[in-house]
């Protein structure tokens, strides 16, 4: 007798996964949607796919994240590819995403860089919102930008990709704005060693020392590849956003401020270079 959907979801849920991980890794394994899961939950399936679900399970109650499992995630609206190689990506950068939108024309060209890409969710979901955008992202890492790239291929937006330590390979190039999701948690932070963050990779996380060592990095370069009141808007920890105003404010940028996600924790900080 072939195993159905239904007892495969049971069969999970008994171990504990949630329902809504179970569809998903069954619709990764089956090609079944979740809707057709649960219309036609008497749907018999072949041993291999319930096998390779099975398989899934396992992974995933040994903490292996979702994103991993089925190599995909949601990020403002859009579908993105992931692996190990990147961050997955996080409902909370939306803020910054959202933030950089507002301060791009919306029928004009522009032109702004994404600093540290990983898997491009950023500069993809800007250049969709901004078609006139003239996008550029960076990263250190060479399988990070691979998936960039076919993130970009996948959603269709025009973005030149280049490997780069922060702001290295740019020469005097420069733009209306620059955005960045840097590593910026701390050495030694109990974090690192929990849920999903055990899988991801740890220099994308982490940068290994205070947790503002990219920051100042960024801050500090930021003015030269800044267009005149050109922004810099970056994502930073829970407990940074004082000291990240105040490497803003140091560096001579205006109207610097820090806005919160939806758990009101200050999530992104940012200025304004000065006008010419």
């Amino acid at each position: 007798m072939k195993p159905t959907v239904a007892n495969l979801i049971s069969q999970s849920r008994q171990h504990g996964l949630p329902a809504l991980e179970a569809r998903l890794l069954l619709e990764h394994a089956s090609g079944l949607s979740r809707t057709r899961q649960a219309a036609w939950p008497e749907t018999e399936l072949d041993a291999a796919v319930a096998e390779t679900f099975r398989e899934l399970v396992r992974r995933r109650l040994a903490g292996e994240p979702v994103a991993y499992l089925i190599g995909l995630r949601e990020f403002f609206s859009l579908e993105f590819e992931v692996s190990p190689a990147v961050l997955i990506p996080r409902p909370e950068t939306e803020l910054l995403v959202e933030l950089a939108l507002e301060r791009l024309p919306l029928d004009e060209p522009s032109s702004a860089l994404d600093l540290g890409t990983g898997s491009g969710i950023i500069p993809v979901s800007l250049r969709k919102h901004r078609p006139q955008l003239a996008m550029y992202a960076l990263d250190i890492s060479e399988t990070a930008l691979a998936v960039a790239q076919r993130n970009a291929e996948r959603h269709q937006t025009p973005i030149r990709f280049a490997r780069s330590n922060w702001y290295a390979a740019l020469g005097e190039e420069r733009f209306d704005l620059i955005v960045s999701n840097p590593p910026y948690i701390a050495a030694g932070d109990p974090h690192l060693v929990e849920g999903d963050l055990r899988f991801e990779p740890a220099g994308a996380l982490s940068d290994g020392a205070d947790g503002l060592l990219h920051i100042r990095q960024i801050i500090a370069g930021a003015a030269r590849h800044l267009q005149p009141g050109g922004w810099l808007l970056f994502e930073h920890g829970y407990d940074q956003a004082a000291a990240s105003r105040a490497l803003l404010q140091a560096a001579g940028f205006q109207q610097v401020r820090s806005w919160s996600d939806l758990a009101d924790i200050e999530r992104v900080s940012g200025g304004r270079l000065a006008a010419s």
